[in-house]
């Protein structure tokens, strides 16, 4: 449907709105708000703060949190540099989460939980994502050939699995060295030698 036009050929204002709103920066400020908005969300304090002020009672709240939930797809994840943030988004999601928050005992749980979390991520993803070795097989050696010392190999021996703590710290430095659990066996070694 065409737009009206009066009796000059001009475009009456009532079938199109002549006053559009226009970002002057093109949604970058409404961006970093929300950006720094949803990484408060980090901070279990700041959720107490909300629940004390009773934000979390207000509809239009809620509906901005859930309106929120944009942040979580691949294009918005990657400005995010607090991903607890988005953990606690979708709690916040919950009237029994939303009421919890309010009590400082709530809060302080929170925040221990978030902390071991911190700890203890490192360590725990490491057990899982470093490379093991694959046992080698062992198969008896056919009888035509001379045992292992006599032939001479060009391979270099594969050096053994670096644990969590040691990763990325090569075997001949001075961190490897002087780590707690070498010199404990080094302990073991001397004891069993004299």
């Amino acid at each position: 449907m065409a737009p009206a036009k009066d009796g000059e050929g001009a475009v009456s204002s009532s079938a199109t709105p002549t006053n559009l709103y226009k970002d002057p920066d093109d949604g970058r400020q409404r961006f970093l708000l929300e950006l720094e908005f949803i990484q408060c969300l980090a901070n279990p304090t700041y959720i107490h703060y909300l629940a004390q002020n009773r934000y979390f009672e207000d509809e239009a709240f809620i509906g901005y949190l859930k309106y929120l939930q944009y942040w979580q797809r691949p294009e918005y994840i990657k400005f995010i540099m607090y991903p607890h943030c988005l953990f606690f988004l979708e709690l916040l999601q919950n009237a029994n989460f939303r009421n919890a928050m309010a009590h400082p005992g709530n809060k302080e749980l929170a925040h221990r939980q978030q902390f071991f979390f911190w700890k203890n991520y490192r360590n725990n993803r490491l057990k899982h994502i470093l490379p093991r070795p694959l046992p080698e097989p062992v198969a008896a050696p056919p009888a035509s050939v001379p045992p292992p010392t006599a032939v001479a190999t060009t391979a270099a021996p594969t050096p053994p699995a670096l644990s969590p703590m040691q990763y990325g710290v090569p075997s001949g430095s001075v961190l490897a060295k002087n780590d707690m659990r070498n010199m404990s066996s080094d302990r073991r070694k001397r004891k069993k030698e004299g």
